[in-house]
């Protein structure tokens, strides 16, 4: 599993994961193809991008997301396709920006809606704790 800058390439296997009811169930409603465009134009090939695909064996199975959130720390998350649920991906993305993180000597938080409990057990487990609200989002950063 690697992690990796998008291209104009992830559009279509991007529009799939974002347009997909079941994923997109806490974040906000299903992509259109034009929404998933400008997705992927504002946060995938910005400079520096907010996500990031992640390939496995060559192929597509979602995105990351890793960018400043203040300027102590950074936001983490992940996204993928269903079929990739429930199997340790996850887990290991999440040991991965950590780690990446830590070598930036940047401070970690995840945000989710409050009815996210896979985000928030990810979350708890590798030592997050909620620190508060951003909006409707529970803010949950990472005990040093």
């Amino acid at each position: 599993m690697i992690i990796r800058r998008m291209t104009t390439e992830d559009y279509a296997p991007l529009y799939e994961l974002l347009s997909d009811p079941r994923v997109m169930k806490y974040i906000e409603p299903p992509y259109s193809m034009e929404k998933t465009e400008q997705f992927l134009s504002r946060a995938g090939l910005s400079d520096p991008p907010l996500v990031y695909a992640v390939d496995e064996d060559d192929s597509f199975i979602g995105y990351v997301i890793y960018h400043d959130y203040d300027k102590h720390s950074v936001e983490i998350g992940w996204v993928l396709y269903p079929n990739y649920w429930g199997k340790g991906y996850a887990c290991k993305l999440t040991e991965m920006m950590i780690e990446k993180a830590f070598s930036s000597d940047k401070e970690v938080v995840i945000e989710c809606v409050p009815e996210q409990t896979a985000t928030k057990h990810l979350a708890i487990k590798f030592g997050f704790d909620c620190v508060g609200k951003n909006g409707d989002l529970e803010v949950f950063k990472l005990r040093k």
